[in-house]
This record gives structure tokens, sequence and C-alpha cells, in this order.
């Protein structure tokens, strides 16, 4: 996952990336981003996730791409089917779909736009996609919901992805693990979001993480479908490869007190990555086995850290 890079370094990163031999690279949808303590960041670059989306395409051949995730409140379903699907025949059917509820308040309260309670978010987020699926699958689409409306509705063409772009979905409440349940291809099983949308960050552990994919299990067999019809992925913000067991205990203390733990829990924290090669790399072998992991996301710092994370650890996972 890449953020607050110049357009032309995030081309530069995505051919990278790819002539490296990642599989895909996602970026955030919002309109503004925040501080540490809350505060707007008034110089934090913005850039349309649709315009990155576009030039991601067209810089790379073989790399998927998408939003982690479209924030679904700020454009309509039928918008966003139409936007998602011209981005995957754009890139001949690499686009993988992220859309959510929307969870950033101060970026409704600048612009006054609507910031409903999390359980109306998620209704509106399970109508949108409803409304999407059938609009990328269905010749017309009549919908008459809580929030959305379409009256034989077209959308053509359709994707080159059949039935339709894997949809992508992050978080973890049970509301969400609800909503993944019916229509996610891919959860992003991360932090939950306070009543004000500021993160939890401490309360996803790896018994919880554990937990938050038994619960997604159940809930997929109960809408009908295969119990692993939903693959599940591990974004990692925090990434030190250590040169030294020094190194990596200072990573892990300072990252402690953010995660309200002890710095020896802090190793198996779905949100780091810490130690030397060999270690990262029994510790991502564990997570596959125990969190049924087929996907990890980073936040690479530059090209070089994307190289030594390849070389030194992925290729070996």
């Amino acid at each position: 996952m890449v953020n607050d890079l110049e357009l032309h370094v995030l081309r530069d990163l995505a051919q990278t990336a790819e002539g490296l031999g990642y599989h895909l690279m996602t970026f955030p949808d919002h309109l503004a981003y925040e501080l540490p303590g809350g505060e707007l960041d008034p110089h934090h670059l913005g850039y349309s996730s649709m315009i990155i989306a576009a030039m991601v395409s067209e810089a790379t051949k073989k790399l998927r791409f998408g939003p982690l995730v479209l924030n679904n409140l700020l454009r309509h379903p039928a918008v966003t089917a139409q936007t998602l699907m011209s981005l995957d025949h754009l890139s001949g059917g690499r686009l993988l779909a992220g859309v959510g509820a929307g969870w950033r308040q101060r970026e409704f309260e600048m612009t006054g736009l609507r910031f409903p309670d999390t359980t109306t978010r998620l209704r509106m987020l399970d109508e949108s996609l409803t409304c999407m699926r059938s609009l990328w699958t269905n010749d017309r689409t009549s919908f008459t919901g809580e929030f959305y409306q379409l009256k034989d509705a077209v959308l053509w063409p359709k994707p080159v992805q059949k039935p339709y772009p894997p949809i992508l979905m992050g978080g973890s409440g049970k509301g969400l693990l609800r909503v993944a349940a019916r229509h996610a291809d891919v959860l992003n099983v991360f932090f939950e979001m306070g009543t004000a949308g500021h993160p939890n960050i401490a309360r996803l552990t790896n018994r919880v993480y554990r937990e938050k994919v038994r619960v997604l299990r159940e809930e997929t067999e109960r809408c009908g479908r295969p119990r692993g019809a939903v693959r599940i992925c591990n974004l990692i913000p925090n990434l030190t490869l250590a040169d030294s067991k020094a190194e990596a205990a200072a990573a892990a203390a300072r990252m402690a007190p953010v995660l309200a733990s002890v710095p020896e829990q802090v190793y198996q924290s779905p949100h780091t990555l810490i130690g030397n090669p060999d270690e990262c790399i029994a510790e991502l072998q564990r997570r596959v086995r125990e969190w049924e992991i087929s996907m990890f996301l980073f936040v690479p710092g530059d090209a070089a850290m994307l190289c030594r994370l390849m070389e030194d650890v992925l290729a070996h996972v």
C-alpha cells in the first residue's frame, strides 16, 4: 500500500514493484489526511485514487492494483460500478475493486457531507455492493432499497473479469464481517474504527485476529458460500528488517506503547513485522498457517526497501 507520494514517484514505484515480482499495489481513498492526534494535515498529498489507478494501469503490464478502499459515501454505486468497470477494461482485467463504508469523520466535517453512524454506513455499503454486483452482471438492474433506488439501470460494457473484479473490503467489526461474508472476495482484517472514526489499533492482537477469521468463516457459511470463499489479507504498516537483535528490540519497544502491549508481544502483532530476514520469514509463515493469510500488504519506505523485502523475505515465504 502506498500513500503520500508524488504521482511520478508512485508511477516509478509501481514499475519497480512489478519488476521485482510483486503482485498488487493499493492506495487509499480520502479527501484529507490526519496528523497524530486527529488534526487535519493541510499538506499531506491527496491525489484522486481513481487517477492513481489509471496511471498505475498505464505504467504497468502485469501488476494488479486497486483502492484500499473506495469510500462508499462519496459516490453513488452506479458511478462506482462504472468507474471500476472502466479501470478493469483499461488494465485488461487487473483491477481489485476495494470498497468500504467510510470512516474518517474529519473529512466529512470539513466538506459538510453527511456522516451517518456506523450501522447506517454498513447498511449503505451492503446495498451499494448489491447494486454494483447486479450492474456488473445483469442487462438491467432494478433495486428499491433504504438508501439507493435503481430502475431498469444499465451498464455496458461488463467488466473484463468475470463475473466482476474481485471485491476487496477492510476492517474487523462484527457488522463489517457480516457484509464481507455476503460480498467480499478478499478481506483485509484490520483494526476496528471507533464511533468517531478513531482507529482502535491496540484491540487487534494475535489472538483476536484468529477469532475474527473464525467469525468471518462462520458468517460466510451462513450466507450459503463456501467457508473459504473470502481470502484473508494482512496489511502490515510497520516493517523493520533488522540487522541485529538490538535493532529489532528497539523497534519492538517503540511500538509497544502504540499497541498497548509489551515488546515481546509486538512481534506477533498484525500491525508489525520485526526481525532479521529469517525471523520475518518464520513469522509470515506462522500467519499463513494460523491466520489463513493468502495475501500480505506492506507500506514500503522506498524502492530499496521493496527490493530488500522481496529478495530477503518474500521470495522465501
